[in-house]
C-alpha cells in the first residue's frame, strides 16, 4: 500500500514506517522536526527511514494547509495514519494555543485531505487522557469521556468527534487509537522513563509525582505498532447493531470505530522504578511530590474491542521493555 504517515520523525511514527517498509509498502512521512524536544534525536530516528527506496519525506507542518493538500494531491496515499500532533499534558498547560493549532486546525487538514483523494482508510492517535476524571476502570471505549482534565486531552477527544463527523458525512472509514503510556527504544526525553533514565545515571534526584501513588498501563513501543498495522489493515464498517436510543461512543451507523492499545496490566509507579533501577544497577534518589496539575493517579485500559476484533492483545512485561530501553539508551548516548 501507499501510506501517508504524519510524525514518521517522532517515536511511534518512526518505528511504524520502518515495520510498513519492512514488509513492502511505500511511505510517505510528513514532520516538521519542531523542537518541542532534542531535535537531534528526530533526525537520527528520521536517519532510520530517510535512506529507504520506498520513503519520501515531505517536511511540511500539519497547520499549513496548502502544504498538506499538495501532499495529498501529489502523493495519492491510499491509507492514513496521523501521529504527529502536539503531545504532553503539563505542556498544555502554558502553551494551550499550539495545541490547537496542531491538534485540531492541523487534523482538519488532514481528514479534508482524505475527504478529497479518496483515501480508503485513516487511523489517528487519540490518547489514554481523554478517560479524564473517570475513575471506572478498566478504561473502555464504551465509557463516555465528557470529563477531560487537560487541554491536551480535549484536542484528542476532539479529533475523535471530528474524525466521525467525516466518516459520517463523507463515509470516510476512521479509526481511532487511544494510547496508554507508550515507552521503550528511541521513545520520547519528555517522557517520565526517559527522565528517570538520565537523572539516575547522572546522579541527580528524579521527581516522583503523587508520592509513587500513580499506576500505568506502560505499553511498549512494538505492541502499539503492532495494534496500529492491524487496525490499519482493517477497515471499519457501520456497526449493524447501532441505535440511536442508546448510542455507543465507540462504534457507529457510520464507518467508524475506536479502539484502547495498552498492556491491560496496570502497573505501580514504585515497582516500575525499582525495575528501572535494576536495569541500571543504581538506586535513583526521589524528590516526592504532589499530583500535578492536569494529571490522572491511574489509567488501565480494556481492550477486548482490539483482541476480537484484530486477534491482537498487547503483553510486554515492563521488565522487558524496560531493559530494551535502557540497553538502547546506553548505546545511543554512549553512557
Amino acid at each position: 500500500m501507499r501510506v501517508l504517515i504524519t510524525g514518521t520523525a517522532g517515536f511511534i511514527g518512526n518505528t511504524l514506517a520502518l515495520k510498513l517498509l519492512a514488509r513492502g509498502d511505500e511511505v510517505i512521512g510528513i514532520d516538521n522536526l519542531n523542537d518541542y524536544y532534542d531535535v537531534t534525536l528526530k533526525q537520527a530516528r528520521l536517519a532510520r527511514v530517510s535512506g529507504h527506496r520506498n520513503f519520501t519525506e515531505a517536511r511540511v507542518s500539519l497547520e499549513d494547509r496548502a502544504a498538506i493538500e499538495d501532499v495529498f494531491r501529489k502523493h495519492r496515499p491510499q491509507r492514513v495514519v496521523n501521529l504527529a500532533a502536539q503531545a504532553g499534558v503539563r505542556y498544555s498547560i502554558d502553551n494551550p494555543h499550539v495545541y490547537v493549532d496542531s491538534n485540531v486546525v492541523g487534523f482538519l487538514h488532514i481528514l479534508e485531505g482524505c475527504r478529497h483523494h479518496g483515501v480508503e482508510h485513516l487511523v489517528y492517535a487519540s490518547t489514554s487522557s481523554v478517560y479524564g476524571a473517570n475513575t471506572k476502570m478498566p478504561f473502555s471505549v464504551h465509557h463516555n469521556v465528557d470529563h477531560p482534565m487537560s487541554l491536551y486531552a480535549a484536542t484528542k477527544k476532539a479529533n475523535e468527534l471530528m474524525a466521525h463527523t467525516y466518516s459520517s458525512l463523507y463515509q470516510l472509514p476512521t479509526t481511532g487509537l487511544r494510547f496508554f503510556t507508550v515507552y521503550g527504544p528511541w521513545g520520547r526525553p519528555d517522557m517520565a522513563l526517559f527522565k528517570f533514565t538520565k537523572n539516575i545515571l547522572a546522579g541527580v534526584p528524579i521527581d516522583v509525582y503523587n508520592y509513587g501513588n500513580h499506576k500505568r498501563d506502560f505499553t511498549y513501543i512494538d505492541d502499539i505498532v503492532e495494534g496500529v498495522i492491524r487496525t490499519l489493515d482493517r477497515l471499519p464498517t457501520p456497526a449493524a447493531q447501532w441505535s440511536g436510543e442508546a448510542p455507543d461512543s465507540a462504534t457507529s451507523y457510520a464507518p467508524y470505530r475506536l479502539y484502547n492499545i495498552g498492556n491491560n496490566q496496570p502497573v505501580e509507579l514504585m515497582h516500575y522504578i525499582e525495575t528501572l533501577e535494576k536495569c541500571l544497577g543504581k538506586q535513583a534518589e526521589k524528590n516526592m511530590l504532589p499530583l500535578q496539575q492536569g494529571d490522572v493517579p491511574a489509567t488501565y485500559a480494556d481492550v477486548d474491542d482490539l483482541t476480537r476484533d484484530v486477534g491482537f492483545r498487547p503483553a510486554t512485561p515492563i521488565e522487558t521493555g524496560i531493559e530494551r530501553f535502557v540497553a538502547w539508551y546506553r548505546e545511543y548516548y554512549q553512557v
